[in-house]
């Protein structure tokens, strides 16, 4: 299965469902004007996750000097060594025993859930899932239940209203030292660990806490008068030199035609490819809602509705109304599929 498209059609939700249900193994390529995200599944469950915007050994090395697990002019040199070979700073840690294997598993996979999280928020982008062998980390073995992060996901982007353009991930703050209302355990916890120099989500890897909660305790703080706004961290050049690339204007026409003619021919593949594994895909988890409306409805009025008492004018992927079919003990609700003929073998139900 490969696919394809953009965030407004077709949701990280859906996407992470879909890889989980289907129990995939691959790479998923999620791509916006603010940053790269890259996420690794093995039989569905996510094993890694990459972010242009925050490079993992940097952020890795930071959470560890912060929390006194090593020392900074033991970083540098690790980083130097790093750039010299093929490993990755936590197999490093471990092969020269600086860094317990269990405390790089929890900040790694902390760092991972939390750059998936925010990508629940990217209202923009585009998505691709390549189907590929992925190797198992024996050194670091990390899966994260992508059903578990998906529910928590969702219930973080619910409450994410009182937060967004308050608090970034990339925000830096400072202690005011101004006389405050008394503070919660946890205002006291997170005032702690703001000294001007972490960031948010340096904050949320040092702590333990979650994004949301750790947001949410920095949003009282700053209410209250305790902290204040003091720079946002810069980009890093990976991300920056993105912007300076030259635009489609720029270019010679004829590679300009070129290159419009080949997205354009990728664009029809796509759907004649994909499209409808979307489609049949929105089609499915559109008739499970029904039918929790359908026994919500009987639990009720202690009958089987009809489909418009339930279905609120919905239509399938297909431009189609959705089917209910009736007898006195039983139902069935489905969606014609793509030829749009019921009794044919691309019913959906």
């Amino acid at each position: 299965m490969g696919l394809e498209g953009s965030l407004k059609d077709f949701g990280l939700a859906d996407i992470l469902q879909l890889i989980f249900f289907q129990r995939k193994t691959g790479v998923l390529n999620i791509n916006a004007r603010f940053d790269k995200v890259k996420l690794t599944f093995i039989d569905g469950n996510i094993v890694g996750a990459e972010s242009k915007k925050r490079i993992e050994a940097n952020r890795l090395g930071k959470v560890l000097v912060k929390k006194g697990l090593l020392r900074e002019d033991e970083l540098r040199s690790l980083l130097e060594e790093q750039k010299n070979s093929q490993f990755k700073l936590g197999h490093i840690l471990i092969k020269k025993g600086l860094v317990k294997q269990e405390d790089i598993i929890d900040i790694i996979s902390n760092q991972i859930k939390e750059t998936v999280i925010q990508v629940f928020g990217w209202k923009d982008g585009y998505y691709e899932f390549l189907p590929q062998a992925i190797p198992v980390d024996k050194d670091i073995p990390i899966s994260i239940d992508t059903q578990h992060l998906l529910m928590e996901g969702l219930r973080i982007v619910d409450e994410w209203t009182l937060i967004e353009g308050k608090i970034t991930l990339d925000s830096v703050f400072e202690k005011t030292y101004m006389s405050v209302p008394e503070l919660t355990n946890d205002e006291e916890e997170i005032l702690s660990l703001i000294d001007g120099e972490n960031d948010v989500s340096t904050i949320i890897d040092i702590s333990g806490k979650d994004d949301f909660t750790v947001s949410k305790t920095m949003l009282s703080l700053l209410e209250k008068g305790a902290i204040r706004l003091k720079e946002a961290l810069p980009l890093v050049s990976s991300v920056t030199e993105i912007s300076d690339r030259k635009t489609f204007y720029n270019y010679n026409p004829l590679i300009l035609i070129i290159f419009l003619s080949a997205f354009f021919i990728s664009i029809i593949m796509f759907f004649i490819t994909s499209s409808n594994v979307l489609r049949e895909y929105k089609a499915s988890k559109t008739i499970e809602y029904l039918r929790i409306h359908v026994e919500a409805f009987k639990a009720v009025h202690g009958d089987y509705p009809e489909l418009s008492d339930v279905a609120f004018n919905k239509s399938d992927p297909w431009g189609n109304p959705y089917i209910l079919q009736r007898n006195k003990d039983s139902y069935l609700i489905l969606s014609r599929g793509p030829d749009g003929i019921i009794g044919t073998s691309d019913d959906i139900f």
